[in-house]
């Protein structure tokens, strides 16, 4: 009876523990576009979702299987398109930056690894208070 008792108080009190928090940060439906063999180059796409309530200042990229990551915006002047380094980006409260073709993404440049379909790349984000958010990118033929 006594153990009973204690089994039970046990469970109840597992299942009010608070979950584990949720990041802050998380970068859905993400993807790197497979490079083609002896490219020097490919991008990154997806969707940076804010959970937090407070902007999140984005000021640096890093993977270890290239030797420089950077975010770029196209943008079209006098009917030019040209891509631009962004070296700040903010997301608002509870907000999303998209990371598409022809719009924000994301430079993935010097391979320092084959990154071919079935392949994944490993993704550094950090913000401004130095927070830093790792994610693993699948790599597929877009």
């Amino acid at each position: 009876m006594k153990y009973g008792f204690l089994l039970a108080v046990s469970i109840l009190l597992a299942a009010c523990a608070p979950s584990a928090p949720e990041q802050s940060l998380t970068f859905e439906d993400a993807w790197v576009r497979a490079m083609p063999p002896g490219a020097g180059m490919t991008a990154g796409f997806g969707r940076l979702v804010n959970h937090s309530d407070l902007v999140l200042e984005i000021t640096a990229f890093t993977s270890p299987a290239f030797g420089d990551v950077s975010l770029h915006e196209t943008v079209t002047e006098n009917g030019v398109s040209q891509m631009r380094e962004v070296p700040r980006l903010s997301i608002p409260p509870d907000g999303e930056i998209e990371l598409a073709p022809g719009a924000y993404h994301l430079m993935l440049m010097m391979p320092t690894q084959a990154s071919g379909p079935q392949n994944r790349v490993t993704l550094q984000i950090e913000e401004s208070g130095g927070q830093k958010f790792t994610f693993d990118l699948p790599v597929v033929r877009r």
